[in-house]
């Protein structure tokens, strides 16, 4: 073989070879973010997650869903009015369970929540548990990134909004709160504002000196009507956006 063609097949083992990370990983931009290992996916122990788990599943399977919101108990705790009037109309599916960490959403992510037929898209919100647990900043945005892969692998068609861990803490010098900024400095790299659409909207939750106060956010973690009500009115057009086309 002639040194012209083997340098010609050399160049293309070698682009072949640098496209495979990125196409094994979902074709995503981002990360990796640490090279710690991370959890290993897993469900929670109590029944609570089991109830939830099983609604979930029978729900995708059952339902027209065109919007699968995923996460812990910031979905799952939606204002029922609220979500009636903002999202029951567009189809959508709370798919949130309290307490879930990255891993355990992962693990539901291969378990029946995908198991319907695939929705136009999803709303992705996870990571603040894991910040609760302890967790550095970028093991949490690599849990984060670990489920952005796996929608990307099963759900391919479908199209992210891969929503910014909203404030936590009264300060905004609190350890949790610099702790979600340095989070979502990571995953905002994850949206292509294609596939994945990432957007940080919880500037809209905080008063004027940066503070989430009790009407908002009673726990410094969860939210109130009002609080959810301000988020609602963020989410519709970013919504109105994912479906686009669709």
């Amino acid at each position: 073989m002639r040194a012209p063609v083997i340098s010609a097949l050399l160049i293309l083992a070698l682009s072949a070879a640098a496209a495979a990370p990125a196409l094994a990983q979902g074709g995503l931009a981002c990360g990796p973010f640490t090279a710690a290992a991370l959890a290993s996916p897993e469900p929670q122990p109590d029944a609570h997650f089991r109830q939830r788990l099983a609604e979930i599943n029978s729900a995708v399977k059952s339902l027209r869903d065109r919007i699968l919101f995923l996460g812990d108990s910031l979905t799952e705790r939606w204002d029922p009015d609220i979500w009636q009037q903002h999202f029951a109309a567009r189809d959508a599916i709370n798919a949130g369970i309290n307490g879930d960490r990255t891993e355990h959403l992962l693990w539901r992510l291969d378990h029946g929540n995908l198991d319907g037929p695939p929705p136009p898209g999803v709303v992705l919100l996870i990571g603040t548990n894991d910040l609760g647990h302890g967790r550095e900043p970028e093991t949490a945005a690599e849990g984060i990134r670990a489920n952005l892969i796996r929608l990307r692998e099963r759900l391919p068609q479908s199209r992210i909004l891969l929503v910014a861990l909203p404030p936590r803490s009264q300060d905004p010098q609190d350890r949790l709160r610099r702790e979600v900024g340095a989070v979502n400095r990571l995953i905002a790299a994850c949206g292509d504002q294609r596939e994945v659409l990432y957007a940080d909207i919880g500037g809209v939750l905080l008063d004027g000196q940066g503070r989430l106060t009790a009407p908002v956010s009673p726990d410094r973690l969860h939210f109130s009507a009002l609080g959810y009500r301000k988020l609602a009115g963020q989410l519709d057009p970013l919504i109105d956006r994912l479906l686009d086309g669709h």
